[in-house]
């Protein structure tokens, strides 16, 4: 009888143990189906990883839907009823379609402002103002040229493309430039908005991310504030998340 008892037990427990497992994934499910959000598109693409960063700042749960850029499947149908400019990434919260990453980071900071990294700043007018300014900066200054650099370095090679060196050197020149104004702006503050981290900061990371990883890392190395910056923007847990493939993307894929 105490045999019995003794299989019984450890057949309980191993049928717990089981259903502990299953549990985040029937709780993530849940949260998924209850807030409907869905992000197509590929988990090295710099914007994708962009949406990826602020839905792990904030906590939240996401379907990927995987669109194979290598194949043009961004440039034909379904995809092109989604974005008919054909770039990912592509977020669905229920009726609610959006593209232009940038545009998606601010809806998901401003519908979840108080729940996980508290992203934008709001507290007056004049922080209001900074923070756009500040994102305006970002996508008009420092992107084009990071964006080129990006392409050169690490996306053409990818591709079997041999990457431009005048091209290169001429965004390292502009990018240099940007980052001089940022070295200054640094001195007085802790990130660039403001003395906490913003989707200003975050907004930046997928192309330093990419870059850090090419020559021009020096650009961001020899600058005492800007190197200090990277370094702790890059540190985070969210955004390393964002950058593992099999955290923020095929694990949570449905099969």
């Amino acid at each position: 009888m105490q045999k019995l008892n003794n299989s019984i037990y450890i057949v309980y427990m191993d049928c717990l143990q089981m259903v502990f497992k299953l549990l985040p994934n029937w709780k993530r499910e849940a949260e998924v189906k209850k807030l409907g959000y869905k992000v197509h598109g590929d988990p090295f693409s710099t914007n994708t990883r962009r949406v990826l960063a602020v839905l792990h700042e904030k906590g939240l749960s996401y379907e990927p839907i995987t669109v194979k850029l290598q194949t043009g499947e961004h440039k034909r149908e379904p995809f092109l009823s989604l974005n008919p400019f054909g770039q990912v990434p592509v977020f669905e919260d229920g009726n609610v379609k959006l593209y232009e990453s940038r545009a998606i980071t601010q809806y998901i900071a401003y519908v979840h402002s108080s729940r996980g990294t508290q992203l934008l700043n709001l507290r007056s007018h004049e922080t209001m103002a900074t923070l756009t300014m500040w994102m305006e900066i970002e996508a008009h200054q420092f992107d084009p040229p990071a964006s080129k650099l990006t392409w050169e370095q690490v996306i053409k090679p990818i591709y079997g493309l041999e990457t431009d060196q005048n091209i290169v050197k001429e965004n390292e020149a502009i990018l240099e430039k940007v980052l001089n104004i940022y070295e200054k702006r640094l001195e007085e503050s802790r990130f660039l908005a403001c003395n906490s981290f913003t989707l200003v900061d975050l907004h930046h990371l997928p192309n330093i991310q990419y870059l850090l990883g090419t020559p021009t890392k020096i650009l961001f190395e020899k600058r005492t504030k800007v190197r200090k910056w990277v370094e702790e923007i890059t540190s985070r847990e969210a955004w390393k998340m964002a950058c593992d493939q099999e955290k923020s993307w095929s694990n949570k894929q449905r099969n």
